[in-house]
């Protein structure tokens, strides 16, 4: 598939990326704790933004390029959910505090757009020379789907034991921690040795989650277009907005208590439909899943997962024994 993208549209998109990601930094150069309304207003522009660019993409390239962007970018979008849930957890493992957890995430947004610009370049030549790499990536998919299923069922869909963390343990062989934060700093001088902070170790952390998520969403985003250009640009837009978004879904997050029997079945059906690309490359009379029925299925179990959380929550609080009721009173026995 040849890209929509020319070499001018390239350099316009990554210096468009890097001065909002040097508009964020200037947003999070004085630490403070985020208000709503600064998260909603942030969200709002991240919201608009792609959506907007998906009218060019529509108007100038084409329907089938606009539906290609619009479901790479929904996709992209909903993997990016679980990338703030695992965010959510390490921040309270190592008990960020709450000014400084926006520059936490800044740090993880730009690690993870790093590789997932590596990932993104690695794949199209791959996929370029080698049709089997479709099958790699769908079996990658489908791997991925069946450990998220299986985590879920079992109760264990996002653990984090930070004294247990692989890359915690190198830092710390490394370098000496200091025990509590110094603002923005990464490391300080303690003793006449150079220490790194917790906010240091944190954000080693979170840039190695990084690695694992770009490993899912690559190959996920790579099912829906063959065009390089329009994996990256749903990736950055899916991305850029992961700070502000963090806020304004901290307290929701946890009701999608289904997220990850969603996320197993979209990467699921995803996987599956490289599979049958890369037989449709092999058998042509295999038939090849088209990309509007992709959008209404991703569309339609998104609206399930969301649907039956809210009703298993709903569910859980109806079954909740009312507190001071007075058929939970104990009966008092009057003597004389």
């Amino acid at each position: 598939m040849s890209s929509i993208a020319s070499p001018t549209l390239w350099f316009v998109t990554i210096g468009v990326v890097l001065a909002l990601l040097v508009v964020d930094f200037i947003a999070t150069r004085k630490p403070h704790e985020v208000t709503m309304k600064e998260a909603i207003g942030w969200s709002a522009f991240y919201v608009a933004l792609p959506l907007a660019f998906g009218l060019y993409v529509w108007n100038v390239h084409g329907g089938d390029r606009g539906l290609e962007y619009y479901t790479g970018y929904l996709v992209e979008k909903t993997l990016s959910v679980d990338n703030l849930f695992v965010f959510m957890l390490l921040l309270a493992a190592f008990a960020v505090p709450k000014v400084l957890q926006q520059r936490v995430l800044l740090f993880g947004i730009i690690g993870a757009l790093v590789l997932r610009g590596i990932f993104i370049a690695l794949g199209a030549a791959a996929l370029s020379r080698f049709d089997w790499v479709f099958l790699v990536f769908g079996a990658i998919l489908l791997l991925t789907g069946v450990k998220l299923l299986r985590d879920a069922v079992r109760g264990q869909e996002h653990e984090v034991d930070v004294a247990e963390m692989r890359v915690v343990k190198v830092m710390r062989r490394i370098m000496p921690v200091t025990d509590d934060y110094e603002g923005t700093r990464l490391t300080v001088v303690q003793q006449g040795r150079r220490a790194l902070t917790p906010l240091a170790l944190v954000t080693v952390a979170v840039l190695a989650t990084d690695v694992v998520f770009a490993v899912d969403s690559v190959p996920a985003v790579y099912g829906i277009t063959g065009d390089p250009y329009l994996v990256f640009v749903t990736n950055a837009f899916a991305l850029l907005g992961l700070r502000a978004l963090y806020f304004v879904l901290q307290g929701a997050l946890g009701a999608l208590r289904h997220l990850s029997y969603g996320l197993a079945a979209i990467l699921g059906f995803i996987g599956g439909k490289l599979v049958l690309h890369w037989a449709h490359l092999v058998w042509p009379s295999v038939p090849d899943v088209p990309t509007l029925m992709s959008l209404f299925v991703i569309v339609g179990i998104l609206g399930v997962t969301i649907a039956t959380s809210l009703w298993a929550n709903k569910r859980d609080r109806d079954r909740a024994p009312e507190a001071g009721t007075p058929d939970d009173e104990p009966e008092v026995v009057e003597t004389r």
